[in-house]
């Protein structure tokens, strides 16, 4: 069975005593279908104790709050763009090197739900930037400088001829 949900996605809870909590998916049984939200669904396990045995040390036993599993279709991803809940769509982007990537996307805004893509997106965004920045000086270094005035305009004879003799 496949489960639209990974580990360290974030979630919210859709049924259940936690109906509306936001967390982060900690571990998922996609055999199962089920998957365990940090914090969510606590249960109480009443632990008996251990006799300590030959080399390893007993447990003194007691009452452990652990966290409990949820079934996967109780969930809905919440997209780390745009905030929303939102439905698992698959898309393809190719690479610099021409090999196509399959990630999962955001239903609505269509950002990258994979923590490893989203990184990869991010560090492409800097470089564009960058070549952009380097783009910029390159068009600035190449333009020809306007030539400025001379702040002091030249004399100028009754003929309109300057020092040299030719006339402006």
């Amino acid at each position: 069975m496949s489960i639209h949900v990974k580990k360290g996605d974030k979630v919210k809870i859709l049924t259940g005593k936690d109906k509306g909590s936001v967390g982060k998916v900690s571990a998922v049984d996609p055999v199962d279908g089920r998957v365990i939200v940090e914090g969510k669904n606590i249960i109480i396990k009443h632990l008996k104790p251990v006799k300590a045995k030959s080399r390893g040390s007993g447990s003194r036993g007691g009452i452990e709050k652990i966290a409990g599993s949820i079934d996967a279709s109780n969930v809905q991803v919440v997209c780390p763009e745009c905030g929303k809940m939102t439905r698992v769509g698959h898309s393809e982007k190719t690479d610099a090197k021409g090999k196509i990537k399959r990630f999962r996307a955001c239903k609505k805004c269509g950002a990258s739900l994979d923590v490893k893509s989203v990184k990869a997106d991010k560090k492409d965004k800097k470089k564009k930037k960058e070549d952009v920045k380097e783009e910029k000086k390159a068009k600035k270094d190449k333009t020809p400088k306007a030539d400025k005035p001379d702040d002091k305009p030249e004399k100028l004879d009754k003929m309109g001829r300057n020092a040299d003799g030719a006339v402006v």
